[in-house]
């Protein structure tokens, strides 16, 4: 893809068309402010760069039949999510399906080169299958803070070795693509935003509870990141007074208290001191505990392991009643691997914020679990992408 639109215009008929597919001059021409004339003028230049295609007659709406146009069905984008302790990788085309989709285990504490290795291998997985002969951009998701406009990870504390590392340089140059680069939990709310639970919503938060804890930032219908990126990095807020030290080297930060790593730590430690025959039968079967397994010993009714998941749904529904207090969002979406926790978390957190939050704030406010799971941030990669390349140059 080397062409770009010429003017605001011309990105406003890109993105509608790929936010709601093939569709009429007529009814495109009901969605922007131009004049009949003008707007024929816009679709032709668009035609002419090959960005979007003709797609036959669209259904009469009295007089003469409009003819469908589409975004160039040729488009591919790629869209990498990079977790904690695996990664996604994704095709989709322009209207930011997915065509095919990999996940595979990782340690983004290997590094950059190993992790991005792995990446560029998944990549080219997809590629060989015959789903792309190249890619028209990549959109690329890290856990951790991201200075956006140079797409540089600046002092992520689960990513050693990653400060200051070009992931956005170095990943255009060994797929010869545009790439953009932003937090991993950015790229889930801009998934969810696109496809899924948020799609009609303008303002809301999006919770990310995995290995660590993260909140993409929706205000207007665009992600807020703050001066340097680190907005919405709310597992380092304070949840215990002095309380447990954390990764990031202060103590009692909510990520500390309770994410992936924080429930498997308290879930061994129940079971040293005896207080869970499910989670102790976990741990001699399999070596080690993960969130899985708590999820499981709380569904099989195990009173230990569903205090754990209630006790860390509490703190952070603390920490979010402040969030809804402050932001005042029209909902807040709960996602990421923890949240295979289900319900009992859920629960644990709304009660907090519905009791603690300003009955203003939280009289109409829904507090749900993510609609896609592990597809929200690949979706969210390939969206971030296509804003860049939707955009004038």
């Amino acid at each position: 893809m080397t062409a770009r639109p010429a003017n605001a215009h011309q990105a406003r008929l890109l993105k509608l068309l790929r936010d709601g597919g093939p569709n009429s001059r007529a009814q495109l021409g009901d969605q922007v402010d131009l004049s009949r004339s003008k707007l024929a003028v816009e679709v032709d230049r668009l035609l002419e760069t090959g960005l979007i295609v003709a797609d036959g007659l669209a259904a009469s709406r009295g007089g003469r039949r409009s003819h469908n146009i589409r975004l160039a069905p040729n488009l591919r984008f790629l869209g990498v999510d990079i977790g904690a302790t695996s990664v996604d990788v994704a095709v989709t085309n322009a209207e930011l399906e997915i065509l095919g989709h990999l996940n595979q285990p990782m340690d983004v504490r290997e590094g950059p080169v190993a992790v991005f290795e792995q990446v560029l291998s998944m990549a080219a997985k997809l590629r060989a299958s015959g789903l792309a002969e190249g890619f028209d951009g990549a959109g690329i998701g890290v856990p951790g803070p991201v200075r956006f406009p140079e797409g540089v990870p600046v002092a992520p504390p689960i990513m050693p070795g990653w400060d200051g590392f070009p992931v956005r340089e170095a990943l255009s140059q060994e797929l010869g693509c545009p790439v953009m680069v932003d937090n991993d939990v950015n790229l889930m709310a801009m998934g969810e935003m696109h496809a899924g639970v948020a799609h009609s919503v303008g303002d809301f938060l999006c919770v990310k509870i995995g290995t660590g804890i993260g909140c993409g930032i929706v205000a207007g219908g665009e992600v807020h990141r703050g001066v340097t990126g680190s907005a919405g990095d709310i597992g380092h807020i304070q949840a215990v007074p002095d309380g447990r030290p954390c990764a990031c080297g202060n103590r009692g930060c909510l990520e500390a208290h309770f994410s992936g790593a924080a429930l498997a730590r308290d879930a061994v430690e129940a079971v040293e001191q005896g207080r869970s025959e499910e989670l102790a039968a976990r741990l001699a079967a399999n070596g080690a505990l993960t969130a899985v397994d708590v999820a499981a010993a709380a569904a099989a009714g195990d009173a230990t392991a569903l205090d754990l998941i209630r006790e860390g749904g509490n703190r952070t529904g603390q920490v979010i009643a402040g969030l809804v207090s402050f932001f005042n969002p029209g909902l807040v979406v709960i996602g990421g691997g923890v949240t295979g926790l289900g319900h009992t978390l859920l629960a644990a957190i709304r009660t907090q914020v519905y009791r603690q939050s300003l009955p203003l704030a939280t009289g109409n406010l829904p507090i749900v679990l993510g609609e896609l799971g592990p597809t929200a941030g690949v979706i969210g990669a390939a969206r971030l992408i296509s804003d860049h390349l939707f955009s004038p140059a």
